[in-house]
């Protein structure tokens, strides 16, 4: 109980949420270019910072060559 009466749990459990709905941004840059939502969304589960980076970096696949 020691560690109820902390807050402990509590404060993990919002700190998990937080993190997986910071996961969705760079899924959602991916998804919007063309790419896997999933595998993104995976992908800025473990490595955040990095997936935010290459969601925005990667080439667009939804637009269409024009040569």
């Amino acid at each position: 109980m020691f560690l109820a009466a902390n807050g402990v749990w509590l404060w993990t459990t919002i700190a998990v949420v937080v993190w997986i709905a910071l996961a969705f941004w760079p899924a959602r840059v991916a998804a919007r270019k063309g790419h896997s939502f999933f595998g993104y969304f995976l992908f800025s589960i473990v490595f955040f910072p990095l997936a935010l980076i290459v969601a925005y970096m990667v080439s667009d696949k939804t637009t269409t060559a024009l040569a």
